[in-house]
């Protein structure tokens, strides 16, 4: 059979990832093009920095809420919104290219709503982590904790194919040793806040939730139990 001549030579991205992708580009285009005095006049300026105060995740409004017990949905909302938030347009160039290319392979097995899980709760997991572990007046921004758990989500499919092929499972964790070890020197050479500690806890929180909303995940993990 010949090749479809109309067919484009790159393979199309799942819906879900441009869903994700859009907002962090939208964002930061307004923010970019706010500071540029293009757009907005001259109180576009300071949007960025109210976006922060409005959006970001806050480790001491956190401890607030844990230690009033209340949790006001404006404050609640920040464990979802921070990824969109990004401190420069570099920033959030580097988050788009990572979505792109862990949202494509992992998208390509996984359903869009397994996607948006790993996501969103890999997030929610570095917030977490960041308010619980650490006590950092800095807030925390940007989807690289959400990325992680993409991340976290291939290593899972990696750590799954190896199983099947016989090979040494451990290796699948090779990116994200990589990762980190890069993240860390360039902590040390050019300094650096706590991010990483939220980073971490995203890609441990989307290698584990990959055990459930994988396809076919959830009976997988329940045979697992049952033969322990």
């Amino acid at each position: 059979m010949s090749p479809d001549p109309n067919a484009s030579p790159i393979n199309p991205l799942p819906p879900v990832v441009w869903a994700l992708v859009l907002p962090v580009l939208a964002v930061e285009t307004l923010f970019s093009l706010g500071e540029r005095g293009i757009v907005g006049g001259p109180a576009a300026v300071g949007w960025r920095l109210a976006a922060f105060q409005d959006y970001a995740f806050s480790g001491q409004v956190f401890d607030w809420m844990l230690a009033n017990g209340r949790f006001p949905p404006e404050h609640l909302l920040r464990f979802v919104t921070y990824p969109f938030v990004h401190a420069s347009f570099t920033h959030a160039l580097f988050v788009i290219v990572f979505i792109l290319a862990l949202g494509k392979m992992v998208g390509e097995v996984f359903r869009a709503w397994a996607v948006l899980v790993v996501f969103f709760g890999s997030a929610f997991g570095g917030a977490v982590a960041y308010g619980l572990l650490l006590n950092d007046p800095v807030p925390l921004l940007g989807g690289y904790p959400a990325v992680y758990g993409l991340i976290g989500a291939f290593t899972f499919l990696l750590w799954m194919r190896l199983g099947v092929q016989g090979d040494n499972q451990y290796h699948a964790f090779t990116l994200i040793g990589i990762l980190l070890g890069i993240q860390l020197l360039f902590g040390l050479l050019f300094g650096g806040g706590n991010d990483w500690v939220a980073d971490l806890a995203g890609f441990a929180t989307g290698f584990a939730l990959s055990f459930v909303v994988s396809p076919g995940g959830w009976s997988r993990l329940r045979t697992r139990l049952r033969h322990r």
